[in-house]
């Protein structure tokens, strides 16, 4: 009986390590990602209550390493990743299933120059978002993704709802920081 039990076991574990090594394989890092996120945070606490309970629509959530930190603190909020690379996407989604976060919602592709009528059959809707959060996408992506975030943030944002960007932006000219 022992040795079939340790067999089950270790057959558990064996699996599990395999489960844990693809996870892995997919979660993409940024370095950039792991410096600013803990400053970003310390912002986004600024403004939200630990309790927030809203819906927070990220756009271009990249390696999902903004989203899966952000939401291990704002546990009450649903968070709704994005982007429009698959490799992105299954890096969010990996990031996801390691920290187990049942408040994030699994990633969808959303190409930010579309109108928000074109994006996910049209689930976005009118006024249905409490916050939108972006990083390091505006300053390198072609303007008109610039556009259509402020478009975006226009059609979803609830009346009281909030959009925080970020990335290095010039304050009297000068460009601070230059980069991540």
């Amino acid at each position: 009986m022992w040795h079939i039990a340790a067999s089950i076991q270790n057959t558990c574990k064996s699996a599990f390590r395999q489960l844990q090594y693809h996870i892995n394989k997919r979660m993409q890092q940024a370095a950039a990602a792991d410096r600013n996120k803990d400053i970003i945070l310390d912002v986004l606490k600024s403004y939200l209550p630990a309790a927030f309970k809203g819906h927070v629509l990220e756009i271009a959530s990249g390696t999902g390493q903004h989203v899966s930190h952000f939401a291990r603190t704002f546990t009450a909020a649903t968070w709704q990743p994005s982007d429009v690379e698959q490799s992105s996407l299954n890096s969010i989604s990996a990031h996801i299933k390691h920290y187990e976060l049942k408040n994030v919602r699994e990633p969808v592709y959303i190409d930010i120059t579309k109108p928000v009528t074109e994006w996910k059959n049209g689930e976005f809707t009118t006024e249905s978002c409490d916050i939108i959060y972006n990083a390091n996408m505006i300053h390198i992506a072609p303007w008109q993704t610039a556009v259509g975030l402020f478009q975006a943030a226009c059609y979803l944002l609830k009346p009281e709802g909030c959009m925080f960007t970020y990335g290095p932006y010039a304050n009297n000219g000068i460009l601070e920081p230059e980069s991540n």
